[in-house]
């Protein structure tokens, strides 16, 4: 989470667990889980693509 805020995307609130993640260019990404929980392969997959997707 600290790498997407890091990177320009900002919080937008989510339901329960989750948290939704909104880059000015349109990305969106969908975070779940407990903060400080560690984060399984697939979320790691997803945030690489959303933060490489993000760049200028």
């Amino acid at each position: 989470m600290r790498d997407l805020e890091r990177a320009g995307f900002v919080n937008r609130g989510g339901k329960g667990s989750h948290r939704n993640y909104l880059h000015p260019r349109g990305v969106r990404i969908t975070i779940g889980g407990q903060m400080g929980a560690d984060a399984k392969r697939y979320q790691e997959r997803d945030l690489q693509k959303a933060l490489q997707a993000a760049q200028p």
